[in-house]
């Protein structure tokens, strides 16, 4: 099960453009931490829906691919079943908004977070509990908190911001 995965590089990428990864900030793909890096390089609002306070894990693409690998080289035994919850922290969507406004407003740049009504017909608050311990057990370690990998995302974003 994976969580809104947010990023813009792996180590193993280096600086060579060819390997940049698809990057979606649409409403239909997009997914939270995208939009607001690339509103806030547009110099438009950061824009969480309704009233914010939906849940949901988030995790940075590098330890995403972190647990990808640790899932397989630990597969299952035979009949097991499992659950793997990829995530490292949970937020509402509000919460990554304003790390972004923070982060972007060090970077120079200047991006309020406000919410507008939600265009989504989906519930504002809900139950959201889920358990990520079985990547521990595995050895995942956070590689960047997310405001150093927004950090990231930033820099490479601004240098594309004409294309968005």
């Amino acid at each position: 099960m994976q969580a809104v995965v947010f990023g813009t590089r792996i180590d193993e990428m280096g600086d060579d453009e060819r390997l940049l990864t698809r990057l979606d900030f649409d409403q239909a793909f997009g997914t939270a931490v995208n939009p607001y890096c690339c509103q806030a390089v547009t110099g438009h609002l950061l824009i969480p829906s309704g009233k914010g306070h939906q849940k949901r894990g988030f995790l940075p693409l590098r330890d995403s691919m972190q647990c990808l690998t640790l899932a397989l080289e630990n597969p299952p035994r035979a009949g097991e079943y499992r659950v793997l919850n990829q995530f490292e922290e949970v937020y509402d969507v509000t919460e990554p908004a304003l790390k972004v406004q923070k982060v972007a407003g060090e970077l120079g740049l200047e991006g309020e977070a406000r919410s507008l009504e939600n265009p989504r017909q989906e519930l504002e608050e809900h139950y959201y509990n889920p358990d990520h311990q079985h990547f521990s057990d595995l050895g995942y370690k956070l590689i960047n908190e997310a405001e150093a990998e927004m950090h990231i995302m930033l820099q490479d974003l601004l240098k594309y911001r004409d294309r968005i």
